[in-house]
């Protein structure tokens, strides 16, 4: 049959074609669990059954699904003009969505570097965090500091300064980068909140000032709250001690927020939340409420002035995508941005915490949990693995879940949940009651 004719009838629901990403494809072609609408705090199969969403998507959706201001922003954009390129041109949306999203962050933060994604956003951090340590005659500054448990993407720069071993041990990683230790201590088992122990931690990058030398290292990244390794909750004081120890050594500071900007810590950023403000902050998911994909890197006055305003002549960055601040994209975050202060939704998921943290912290004593783990409108329920089989019980209550109507997520075996920030306290409470169930049901 001519491919071209064969690609104009596919079967419904053909599943050969799409590789997919961060999934065991045979598995789950062998029983796919598919969505085919969505919203509010639910999606929808294909045969009609509604899915309670427990994890924003993929903490991407924090406004709720289907919002029609948004829908109808990208609608509208689209009519009129359907893409501008930003290379030596420009539209007036993508100056409206910047303006509107630096307002929003911490206010030395006041420059932004549309991506697509928020791996590019890490990889456009991590070159803007070089580029500036060039521009203030610090150009033997290029090692890059990450930490263990760290997810940035899957750029060869996030993966690189990324510490998932799984993501770097098929490709490899670029020279000059090393890792501080993770947070995660044992005696801090089912802490609310954050938890006591572990801000000395923070002094590893004192020890690679000391191994490699302050003139070597340009940027310290980490993620304020780790999310996609089992929400790591940062200890008290850890992330002011990171601070005060990059500002002594002239290393920049880059927050990873693709997670936790938004709200999902009931505050714009979690920046905010914990009163520490890196020199760069990294974003995407909840910007444009995962309508259209984008991502930003939001940079502090300082940073932009040293390569822009006091850089030679002509293209001070050689840098960019062709898809950056693209007109839906821009139109989204606006509409977006606009909805999350219009509702009051980061305070309204502050208020939510406590009862979100509580119903969490429910779930000890059930069968397999070992700890729990929660900040804000995020919880990780940490299961004991099954001997040889690392991941496949918390997999297993994945497949119950959904099979039942809740949509969780799982990481090795811990159950993160993230709902969108329009989550109702009975709806948080089926939530953690539906998971106390088949925790039950498990072997």
């Amino acid at each position: 049959m001519d491919k071209a004719v064969a690609l104009t009838d596919p079967a419904p629901n053909a599943l050969d074609a799409f590789w997919m990403p961060f999934t065991a494809n045979k598995a789950f072609k062998a029983h796919p669990r598919l969505l085919a609408r969505a919203e509010g705090m639910f999606y929808w199969t294909p045969e009609g059954a509604p899915i309670l969403d427990g994890t924003a998507g993929l903490w991407c959706v924090n406004a709720g699904h289907g919002r029609a201001e948004i829908t109808a922003a990208i609608q509208a954009q689209a009519a009129t003009m359907d893409f501008a390129p930003v290379f030596n041109l420009a539209h007036p949306l993508a100056f409206t969505a910047a303006s509107k999203l630096a307002l929003m962050f911490p206010a030395t933060l006041d420059h932004v570097f549309f991506t697509n994604s928020g791996s590019e956003a890490v990889d456009t951090a991590l070159k803007i965090a070089l580029a500036y340590q060039k521009a203030i005659g610090q150009g033997t500054r290029t090692r890059l500091i990450g930490r263990e448990r760290g997810y940035h993407g899957v750029g060869f720069g996030g993966i690189s300064v990324g510490g998932i071993v799984n993501n770097r041990r098929a490709f490899g990683s670029l020279g000059g980068v090393d890792h501080l230790r993770h947070t995660h201590l044992p005696d801090n088992a089912f802490s609310i909140g954050q938890p006591a122990h572990g801000a000395d931690l923070a002094d590893d990058l004192e020890r690679m000032v000391a191994l490699h030398g302050a003139e070597t290292i340009a940027a310290v990244i980490v993620e304020p709250l780790a999310g996609s390794t089992g929400v790591l909750v940062p200890p008290q004081g850890y992330l002011q001690r990171l601070r005060e120890i990059a500002t002594r050594h002239g290393i920049l500071l880059i927050f990873d927020e693709v997670i936790t900007a938004f709200g999902r810590l009931g505050a714009a950023t979690a920046a905010d939340h914990f009163g520490v403000t890196p020199d760069l902050i990294a974003c995407a998911k909840g910007l444009t409420n995962a309508a259209v994909p984008m991502g930003a890197v939001v940079a502090a006055s300082h940073v932009h002035a040293a390569i822009v305003d006091d850089g030679p002549a002509g293209i001070e960055l050689f840098h960019g995508y062709t898809y950056s601040a693209h007109p839906l994209a821009a139109a989204a975050a606006v509409a977006t941005l606009d909805l999350y202060v219009a509702e009051g939704l980061f305070a309204r998921a502050a208020s939510l915490a406590p009862h979100f943290a509580a119903a969490a912290h429910s779930l000890r004593g059930k069968p397999h949990v070992v700890d729990i783990r929660s900040l804000g409108l995020v919880a990780g329920i940490e299961l004991a693995s099954r001997d040889g089989a690392p991941g496949a019980r918390a997999t297993e209550l994945f497949h119950r879940a959904f099979d039942t109507g809740l949509l969780v997520r799982v990481t090795g075996d811990i159950v993160a949940l993230s709902p969108p920030l329009i989550v109702s306290e009975a709806q948080i409470d089926e939530i953690f009651g539906r998971i106390g169930e088949i925790l039950e049901q498990l072997t």
